[in-house]
């Protein structure tokens, strides 16, 4: 029996696409803002597909996760307790001493100004720790 090669792998950018598309509601578009809003924020943003389905944004590290649940779409900032938050938007995972979540719920309109700075203090918080 002839072995075939092992398949492509698909680019993470591909498999968020994917992801968009196959949820086709709300959680889909708001997944799409959220990312409308990262990369303008961070135009050296990669995008990684981690943990069996995950999309994650990272530079010099984890800035943040867009997870898709049945209720929520929740962007966990990996260094979030560290971060300033002037406009209030983390509203979940408040009590750890590292990570800080917003939790988007359906209807909820993004405030996209504040969640560009948020990135853009992410990306500066890793940037100072990678050079440390």
């Amino acid at each position: 029996m002839k072995k075939t090669g092992s398949p492509t792998e698909e680019s993470p950018s591909l498999l968020i696409d994917r992801r968009i598309e196959e949820l086709g509601d709300w959680r889909g578009q708001m997944l799409s803002q959220i990312r409308a809003c990262i990369k303008p924020a961070d135009p050296e943003v990669i995008e990684e597909w981690k943990w069996r389905g995950v999309p994650v944004w990272s530079h010099d590290g984890i800035i943040c996760t867009g997870e898709t649940y049945k209720n929520v779409v929740k962007m966990t900032f990996a260094k979030g307790a560290s971060l300033d938050d002037p406009m209030r938007l983390f509203n979940s995972s408040l009590d750890g001493n590292t990570r800080r979540a917003i939790d988007l719920h359906e209807g909820e309109k993004l405030d996209e100004k504040a969640l560009k700075a948020l990135v853009r203090a992410a990306v500066a918080l890793n940037a100072s720790r990678a050079r440390g």
